[in-house]
């Protein structure tokens, strides 16, 4: 199974096109809060009296980022598996001394292998644009917590993805569904729009969705220090509205979904959506 891991590694990181495109979500989201969004949010709040908005708004956006990126890329990462089947590439690992499951498990293995390096690239280029507009770099304390929900992000996303992607027979579908996601993933992590611009409804449906989760966790994590900053005169209540139109919480009514709820949403999920997609290409790898 590592052998089979380190192919699909090799695989990924030497096609050019789909590393680029992995992260073209990233680059959109960067491009549009570079040029309009973050001027327009930053402004919004300093005539509100806030103070130092703008790196307010950048950890904001950056957490948004770090949220998106195991998505896009793992489905990228994914795409291995299509080709091999539309190829035919796939009768040949049956003839190998490789059993189904370590076959899956490769896919798996390196999906995950790839989301986090991608998760890390990113935080790494978006840690360079803090740096070019005046920012700091986050703290030890701050850096760790980001990495260990990467990791975490990372394992659920690969499994919700996996689990979307094993309905898929042909590069086709595949490719438009990858451009479907690539499209909506900033809706779904409350990016473009803050949650709190949209109608109930369609906020009940984002705030079930794992990235709505793993958003407001990243969200929570590299904006502390920030919103001390930013709301140091504010009264509780308008710390509070803040948080819960920007995504920053998530509420069901009058309920706060706490930090370690949002993980264990992001821990349940990745193991439900893991058993079904083994299930699922199981049945197919064997028929």
């Amino acid at each position: 199974m590592v052998s089979f891991t380190i192919r699909n590694l090799k695989i990924f990181f030497r096609d050019r096109s789909a590393v680029f495109f992995s992260l073209l979500a990233v680059f959109i989201i960067i491009g549009m809060y570079a040029l309009f969004l973050g001027d327009v949010w930053s402004k919004n709040l300093s005539e509100s009296g806030m103070n130092d908005t703008r790196q307010l708004m950048d950890a904001w956006i950056m957490a948004g980022m770090l949220a998106v990126t195991p998505v896009t890329t793992t489905m990228g990462a994914f795409g291995i598996m299509i080709e091999d089947k539309t190829k035919k590439i796939t009768k040949d690992f049956i003839a190998c001394p490789m059993t189904t499951g370590q076959r899956l498990g490769g896919y798996i293995s390196s999906a995950i292998i790839i989301g986090v390096i991608m998760s890390l690239i990113t935080l790494v280029l978006v840690e360079l644009y803090l740096l070019v507009n005046g920012g700091e770099l986050i703290g030890f304390q701050t850096m760790l917590k980001v990495l260990g929900l990467i990791v975490i992000t990372t394992i659920s996303n690969a499994a919700f993805v996996l689990f979307f992607v094993s309905f898929f027979q042909s590069n086709a579908a595949f490719t438009t569904a990858s451009t479907i996601v690539g499209t909506l993933i900033g809706f779904l992590a409350g990016i473009y729009i803050p949650i709190g611009n949209l109608h109930d409804s369609v906020q009940f449906v984002i705030k079930i969705f794992p990235i709505s989760h793993a958003a407001a966790l990243f969200r929570q994590v590299l904006m502390e220090g920030p919103m001390n900053t930013s709301f140091a005169n504010a009264p509780a209540s308008a710390v509070e509205t803040f948080k819960q139109f920007m995504g920053v919480e998530l509420v069901f009514g009058d309920t706060i979904v706490q930090p370690w709820v949002s993980i264990s949403v992001l821990i349940v999920t990745a193991g439900i959506f893991a058993c079904l997609s083994i299930w699922n290409l199981t049945r197919k790898m064997k028929s």
